[in-house]
């Protein structure tokens, strides 16, 4: 009925699908073999299969049955604990969240204080450069105007002594 390859991959296949079917199921473990492959009619992407799951017996003592966990009822003053559990957590996720934002404020006006202090420093020291500055400048000015006018007394005075030099060769001459 099959040839050898395509029994191998099937194999391979009723692996992975014994796998997936124990995850969902894991009272079909024992069973997993109990299913049909039936071949379809050959595609041109190659074999195709069906697989079918054979009902359980009704000997079979595990029920096929997936059920959830009995609820179990819950009284006024449970509800009531849970309630005021969920308003402790509540608070405090709001305290924390308080906290952090009183945090990042205290950060940024930390952060602004200092821009605002170097701020500050940087305009008073630029000032006292400019001042520095300044008055070195009327320094270096002044002391050009005293040179400047040594330099003119000192002219004055040859200017003076060569008139007498030169009224006295006059006298001397006359």
């Amino acid at each position: 009925m099959f040839t050898s390859t395509a029994y191998k991959e099937k194999m391979k296949e009723i692996s992975v699908l014994s796998l997936i079917c124990s995850c969902l199921y894991p009272e079909l473990k024992k069973n997993i073999m109990d299913m049909d492959i039936k071949p379809i009619n050959k595609r041109a992407s190659g074999q195709a299969f069906e697989v079918i799951l054979k009902p359980s017996s009704p000997v079979s003592d595990v029920s096929h049955c997936i059920t959830s966990p009995p609820k179990r009822d819950l009284s006024l003053e449970d509800i009531q604990k849970k309630l005021e559990a969920a308003e402790d957590r509540r608070r405090s996720h709001e305290a924390q969240v308080l906290q952090a934002l009183a945090e990042k404020r205290e950060h940024e006006r930390d952060v602004l204080l200092k821009a605002m202090e170097e701020n500050s420093n940087f305009s008073r020291m630029a000032e006292e450069k400019l001042q520095l500055k300044m008055e070195q400048i009327e320094e270096n000015r002044m002391a050009y105007l005293a040179a400047l006018m040594e330099r003119l007394q000192e002219r004055e005075r040859h200017a003076q002594e060569v008139r007498r030099n030169k009224e006295l060769k006059e006298e001397v001459t006359a």
